[in-house]
């Protein structure tokens, strides 16, 4: 038992957030070299090379939901089971998981292929942009089994006390991303193939370095000989099915804002949706980073059947994200203007746009930290059936429901209303299933 120290220490603001912090970090450097990446290509290549990159999205965001789905899913039942003292079988299950996903990015790197020509010819694309779709996922899909690794290493890295490590293979990777895109995009004149790649030997990073820890027998989680458990694979899918909704109905949403931004004022205003996505992204990645830094501990406790322990996490954790709320909220409306001034000059339409919508969206940042935590909770304690309800409702649900009836009757300010309102509409629901769940699970 000792190298499960931490979660048998007191719960304290403290031992949480050594826990917590580092993925706070990785996922706030995370958000930030994506959006890093987006200006290589754009500055280097241009614009029709970004928009390439957009349209191949929805493949892209499917293998990242999957993977997701499998990381955060499986991880709430490997540890729950370390929580109850099977760590042999836990190990067992462990490394069948990871075969799963190798087999699963397998899988989808050959139907990315088989239906690249389908996907991009039926868009009635320009010959220069259905070119470098093609260019970019071909790269892209290469990589698929290292992209599925390193989700479900992140998070395992974290479940066995080697959080600090996952941040410095996602911040390792991140520069080598930067780097690379770089030196393969102007260096040697790869174009957008070189982006892929730079991107996916960027993601690698962490699946090397995990493979390598997992090989060995000191960490807490190891490989050992697989036992395919059906019930098991089950267990993972459906409680990591609420973190795939999200992943893929973010697409959906992203498309709906751009219509209906394009309806009421036109390109100016799909660019200053996207400047306000950036800054509500930078910022929820405090509270997707926290949740997935106590995750481990809340299916530790749950399995332990530690309801004291358990019950004090979720308060502290509540008081935390409330904190952290607070924070962000005032710094984003305090420094709307430099913000939106790093995307868009004072004299540019857009900015007026921006900031105006930015001070409107800061509302969200009230609710959003209390969301994601909640669906997080609810799939630390293998309740994945609550936590889809909670993330289908939030994201894809509730934003349907506002952007189609705020814009209708308040015009701009109603689609810069739209994501507030739904995240104050997903934070009555959570309380609902907060309360509803209580008694069960002792929190």
């Amino acid at each position: 038992m000792e190298n499960q120290n931490v979660y048998l220490k007191p719960v304290t603001v403290r031992n949480i957030l050594k826990f917590a912090v580092p993925t706070i970090a990785m996922t706030l450097f995370m958000s930030f070299y994506t959006m890093v990446d987006g200006l290589f290509v754009s500055n280097l290549i241009g614009t029709n090379a970004l928009s390439a990159i957009n349209l191949t999205a929805p493949v892209i965001q499917f293998v990242t939901a999957v993977s997701t789905m499998l990381a955060t899913g499986g991880s709430a039942v490997i540890m729950k089971k370390m929580g109850e003292g099977k760590s042999e079988e836990a190990k067992e299950d462990f490394t069948a998981l990871i075969l799963v996903n190798v087999l699963a990015g397998a899988v989808m790197c050959v139907l990315g292929y088989g239906t690249m020509e389908h996907i991009f010819g039926g868009m009635k694309l320009s010959a220069d942009v259905e070119g470098y779709c093609r260019d970019y996922l071909s790269c892209y899909l290469l990589f698929t089994i290292p992209i599925l690794l390193m989700n479900n290493f992140t998070l395992y890295m974290i479940a066995s006390e080697k959080a600090a490590l996952s941040l410095v293979c996602s911040v390792t990777g991140g520069l080598v991303n930067m780097v690379l895109d770089y030196v393969l995009i102007a260096g040697f004149h790869m174009g957008i193939s070189g982006a892929a790649v730079a991107t996916g030997l960027g993601y690698s990073v962490t699946a090397v370095v995990g493979l390598a820890v997992f090989g060995g027998k000191k960490s807490l989680l190891h490989f050992k000989k697989p036992v395919f458990r059906l019930d098991v694979l089950a267990n993972a899918a459906g409680n990591g099915c609420s973190e795939m909704a999200t992943a893929l109905v973010t697409g959906i949403i992203t498309m709906m804002f751009n219509w209906t931004m394009l309806y009421y004022v036109g390109e100016d205003g799909v660019a200053a949706v996207t400047i306000i996505m950036y800054v509500l992204m930078f910022a929820s990645s405090l509270y997707t980073g926290y949740s997935y830094g106590v995750a481990p501990m809340l299916s530790f406790y749950h399995g332990e059947r530690n309801a004291e322990k358990l019950k004090r996490l979720v308060r502290i954790s509540l008081k935390v994200i409330g904190f952290i709320s607070v924070i962000t909220a005032a710094a984003s409306l305090g420094l709307t203007r430099p913000l939106v001034s790093v995307f868009a000059r004072p004299d540019n339409p857009v900015y007026a746009l921006a900031v105006r919508g930015n001070r409107v969206c800061t509302m969200a940042l009230f609710f959003i930290g209390f969301n994601i935590f909640a669906s997080g909770m609810f799939t630390a304690l293998s309740n994945g059936i609550a936590s889809a309800v909670l993330a289908f409702s939030r994201s894809f649900v509730f934003m349907l429901i506002t952007m189609l009836v705020l814009p209708a009757f308040f015009g701009v300010n109603g689609i810069w209303l739209a994501t507030p309102a739904a995240e104050l509409m997903a934070l009555g629901l959570a309380g609902v299933m907060f309360l509803r769940y209580r008694r069960k699970y002792g929190y």
